[in-house]
């Protein structure tokens, strides 16, 4: 669907990465992992990005996560880094078949942006009486709160520095059992070391559902 948004709230969840919310039009439905387009006006062009959510629900508000280079100077970066409530936005979407579908227990391996539809995976699950584990690498995290929070729920959690093989925590939260949904999240580096884990662990990478931020 294509509609206009408006933002309800700005919170920081990392260096330079922000949780931007927004009220939840008429009629949109999306799943965790899903993505979006969100876009507006510059100077007379109109701009726009793709992001995945990272709310478990689109109930009320959906949010996504965003993390803006300091080093980059684009009008859209510069948009998004001086963006408030209240502003409002052109949606399109949701897009992409990469998202929670029910499953009793959820791995999700995330790189980089990909924590937020790990922790909105992990939630949603969680939440629905299921299991979630997370193997998130990120030189400067994110979601930190979220993070502990899931931990504190029964989700297993590790988090990594940038440099860090994924093979042991891989191994460690995949069981093979029967509804086991696996996720990767990541670009395409952290996604071709992601498969390698899978595969390593004696799982099926074909099988897995898979977003390769490019």
């Amino acid at each position: 669907m294509d509609a206009t948004v408006t933002v309800t709230a700005v919170d920081e969840v990392g260096p330079n990465t922000y949780a931007i919310r927004f009220e939840t039009p008429e009629g949109f439905s999306a799943e965790p992992g899903q993505f979006v387009k969100l876009g507006t006006e510059i100077d007379g062009e109109s701009v726009s990005r793709f992001y995945t959510l990272s709310s478990p629900t689109v109930t009320d508000t959906f949010e996504v996560t965003v993390g803006i280079d300091p080093a980059e100077s684009g009008p859209f970066s510069t948009f998004l880094a001086a963006i408030e409530p209240g502003v409002e936005m052109d949606l399109s979407g949701p897009f992409g078949d990469s998202h929670y579908d029910g499953e009793g227990r959820v791995v999700v391996l995330a790189g980089g942006p990909g924590v937020g539809p790990a922790v909105a995976i992990a939630e949603r699950a969680v939440d629905e009486g299921g299991e979630a584990a997370i193997v998130y690498r990120d030189d400067e995290p994110a979601h930190g709160a979220r993070l502990g929070a899931l931990r504190e729920r029964g989700a297993t959690v590790y988090v990594l520095d940038g440099d860090t093989d994924l093979t042991a925590p891989v191994m460690d939260v995949l069981t093979g059992a029967d509804g086991e949904g696996v996720f990767v999240y990541g670009f395409a580096d952290f996604v071709a070391d992601a498969e390698a884990a899978i595969e390593a662990a004696a799982g099926d990478a074909d099988a897995a559902s898979v977003e390769n931020f490019g």
